[in-house]
């Protein structure tokens, strides 16, 4: 490969003096770059929407999401897949994030590990990948030689694949059933691809993990119905999310967790419609937990 011909390893004319900057000037300028990655992210969200779409479609047949990254790619899949539990009530086996070197790989910089080829192989195998399984091989470069081995994998095992990368020369484009390219230009800092290449690769991973838990009615409007109350924030933030979506006061809405055991979808459907803990609990099965839809069964519908 020749990395040289890479964007995410081109020179930026626009910081090539950066080093005789005064301290303001030197954010301005990474400012200035950094400006550019949501219009790259934008030029790239109709393959992230085709992306979303078959993660839901392996979800809704049992599967799982697993993200696999090296170095920054690897941290931030670990991150996003570490929040959507809490977030969304999934359980954690859901969304899996792994990373080259493992755990002690994500509090220190073993830049060797990317190049384990083996490795990749081998948490794919660990995980038991399975068809109804989609793997997304999050990449800079596209070309971690981890990544690839693990996607590789995954495709012989029957797997849907994802490439999320920064430049569409790399390899793993070449492995993925959707490739999700957001090309953010050469870095302020040559090659530092922590920064606006990690800051796209955040972007999409929120996007990918939102709108797969929306449409997977983890969500009612835009309030978090699903999240698990775990300390007094949250538990606040809980009451809120229930009053907002009954339209009545926190008192009432308070009343109505306690009557569903803190559960919000159903103290949701308790606050709107008057029924039970039961009757709710079985509208929501009925309609595979979407709490539009178990309002409607309700006779409550918008």
């Amino acid at each position: 490969m020749d990395y040289h011909k890479l964007l995410t390893e081109q020179i930026n004319p626009a910081t090539r003096d950066i080093d005789l900057c005064s301290s303001e000037e030197i954010v301005r300028l990474i400012n200035e770059e950094d400006k550019k990655v949501a219009y790259a992210v934008e030029r790239a969200l109709p393959r992230i929407g085709a992306a979303v779409d078959l993660i839901v479609e392996r979800m809704k047949r049992g599967g799982r999401m697993i993200y696999v990254g090296a170095g920054t790619s690897g941290r931030l899949g670990v991150l996003d897949a570490s929040e959507c539990p809490p977030t969304y009530g999934v359980e954690p086996s859901l969304v899996v994030g792994l990373m080259a070197g493992g755990k002690e790989a994500l509090y220190n910089a073993y830049a060797d590990v990317e190049d384990d080829v083996q490795s990749g192989r081998r948490d794919i195998e660990n995980q038991r990948v399975e068809e109804q399984d989609v793997v997304v091989g999050i990449s800079a470069s596209g070309t971690a030689p981890y990544v690839c081995a693990a996607l590789e994998e995954a495709r012989r095992r029957g797997a849907a694949t994802i490439a999320l990368v920064n430049t569409r020369f790399g390899r793993l484009t070449d492995l993925a059933d959707v490739s999700v390219v957001v090309e953010v230009g050469a870095e302020a800092i040559m090659g530092s691809t922590r920064m606006k290449a990690g800051t796209a690769e955040k972007m999409v991973l929120n996007m990918l993990s939102t709108a797969t838990m929306v449409r997977l009615g983890k969500t009612y409007r835009n309030l978090m119905v699903d999240m698990k109350v775990l300390n007094v924030k949250i538990r606040d933030r809980a009451v809120r999310v229930v009053a907002a979506a009954a339209d009545t006061d926190c008192e009432r809405a308070a009343e109505c967790l306690r009557l569903a055991d803190g559960a919000v979808k159903p103290a949701v459907l308790i606050a709107v419609c008057g029924c039970s803990a039961e009757e709710a609990e079985r509208a929501l099965t009925r309609a595979d937990g979407s709490v539009r839809r178990a309002l409607e069964y309700l006779g409550r519908s918008e």
